[in-house]
């Protein structure tokens, strides 16, 4: 292990000489500083080209310690930021473009960067049963491009990437809705899947979510309303849609199932009460 540091200091304290030593330029024809850290860039970029980005990331971390001054680290940082793109070290890639966009803001190279920093939020682990907090980041950062870059040609696919993210955080609602019908709280689903299908009008869930609701107003003894989603739900679908017409017939004679044993039980509960009026009447 003291071998191993010794080493590693030596090389390091070696290092430091030799750029220092080649900071100079005389008659000599010794490498400068300046020289000595394009040939490192050139032999980043050439790494680059062969796709070998592990190696260029290692390239480049040395240059932006010990190339401060010489002009390489703007075209450093961004060729750093780029090779954990590709090598899809998304948390990596977009510490590094936000710190490219910090340091060199006029860039020819900084709006790209924006662009991708948003898409390496995109990118960012997401599961619909934890926090949406990466999503969130997400879209934050394609409102922050659109907004310093309102004249992009890149909006298309913007629109594109964010609505994949609205629909990320629909499917947590829906799911969320979802679960408390499984859990038998038929009340606590009618608020949050009316929620889901008020704030998420285009969401791929609306008709299963109408049917949901219907389900859960049914179960709440609700009727009429129950009728009113399932009609709403039977106006979104399609005439080659032969599962959806299937559902809807199942729900309707579920409706009226769960209707028909209502009002039998309203009406036995009622004979009971009227029976109890009488016996009462009689013991007085």
């Amino acid at each position: 292990m003291k071998l191993t540091l010794k080493t590693a200091l030596f090389s390091s304290i070696f290092l430091s000489v030799a750029l220092l030593s080649g900071c100079s330029s005389d008659s000599s024809g010794r490498v400068t500083h300046t020289q000595f850290c394009k040939n490192k860039y050139d032999k980043a970029e050439e790494l680059f080209k062969k796709e070998k980005y592990g190696r260029v990331i290692d390239k480049a971390e040395e240059i932006m310690s010990y190339c401060a001054g010489t002009g390489y680290l703007e075209q450093t940082s961004f060729l750093l930021a780029e090779s954990h793109f590709n090598l899809e070290n998304w948390i990596e890639a977009r510490g590094e473009y936000g710190s490219f966009i910090a340091n060199f803001p006029g860039s020819p190279f900084a709006e790209s960067a924006e662009f991708k920093k948003a898409i390496c939020s995109f990118n960012m682990e997401f599961r619909v049963s934890r926090d949406e907090a990466n999503t969130t980041v997400a879209m934050k950062d394609f409102e922050r491009y659109l907004s310093n870059h309102p004249d992009t040609p890149l909006r298309d696919s913007i629109n594109y990437y964010y609505g994949l993210l609205v629909e990320r955080i629909a499917e947590k609602e829906f799911q969320t809705a979802r679960l408390y019908l499984r859990m038998d709280k038929p009340q606590a689903a009618v608020i949050y899947f009316k929620e889901f299908l008020e704030t998420y009008q285009q969401s791929k869930r609306r008709k299963e979510a109408l049917f949901l609701t219907s389900q859960a107003y049914t179960d709440l003894d609700q009727f009429e309303a129950a009728r009113e989603y399932l009609n709403m739900a039977k106006l979104e679908l399609k005439d080659d849609d032969k599962d959806g017409h299937k559902l809807l017939k199942k729900t309707e004679k579920k409706i009226a199932k769960a209707e028909e044993k209502f009002e039998k039980r309203m009406k036995k509960d009622s004979e009971k009460k009227r029976i109890l009026k009488e016996e009462r009447e009689m013991l007085n």
